[in-house]
């Protein structure tokens, strides 16, 4: 079975680490996000004061915002939300409850983020919808990456393990799971349950579907080319 820690390392930044346990499956990780938001004491966190805050910025429910966060002067972010350190909002940003951003984050602009957990360096700059998914250390979405979370028929999302086989999740939610350091290409779709293996590439405007092993990249629909990475 694939275990989180084969796409992620947790990193010191997010004070969750005792409810992502690195031996669950990566998509087990979803329903954490909530619980963990649910345990953090928002009050007594040193946060950001609310007189710095955009007027042209709402902020509602619990929200954590680090005082380093640079914040847009228009949005919306809806809590339970955890901002941390060093994150860089950007107009039009759209958070939309139970997310969790690490350390040195872009949610950039005209982008929505819903029930997701971003790790360290997680950049999504332009124009993107992340529901369900969770994006490792310095992933990359290019501008107009669509993790679509819910297939057509409202079924449960399977997902493809390395070896093959299919697995049935449980979760009718389900967007992407896209591992340290992968990276998507400009107006890619990942359709729901995708799995992006560490250091794995999507090419730009492909609707992919299925998982794409480490240091390998997707060039075609439904094709594969095993290559090195340049990092």
């Amino acid at each position: 079975m694939l275990r989180a820690s084969d796409l992620f390392d947790f990193p010191e930044s997010l004070p969750f680490a005792s409810s992502f346990r690195p031996e669950l499956a990566p998509w087990e990780w979803l329903p954490l996000i909530k619980q963990a938001l649910s345990g953090f004491d928002f009050k007594s966190a040193p946060a950001l004061k609310e007189s710095s805050i955009p007027a042209g910025l709402t902020v509602s429910g619990d929200v954590y915002i680090h005082p380093s966060v640079q914040l847009p002067p228009f949005g919306s972010i809806q809590g339970p939300a955890y901002i941390g350190e060093d994150c860089q909002l950007r107009p039009g940003v759209y958070i939309r409850g139970n997310v969790i951003a690490g350390k040195g984050c872009v949610l950039g602009n005209s982008c929505e983020f819903k029930n997701c957990l971003l790790l360290d360096g997680v950049q999504v700059p332009h124009f993107s919808y992340v529901g369900d998914s969770i994006l490792g250390n310095g992933a990359h979405l290019g501008a107009g990456v669509i993790c679509s979370n819910l297939r057509l028929d409202q079924a449960n999302v399977p997902v493809t393990l390395p070896n093959g086989s299919r697995h049935t999740t449980e979760l009718r939610k389900l967007g992407a799971l896209i591992a340290d350091h992968a990276e998507v290409g400009c107006n890619a779709v990942l359709n729901p349950g995708s799995i992006l293996g560490k250091r794995a590439l999507v090419m730009p405007t492909m609707a992919f579907r299925g998982t794409v092993a480490e240091n390998t990249i997707a060039y075609q629909k439904e094709s594969i080319l095993k290559a090195p990475r340049m990092d």
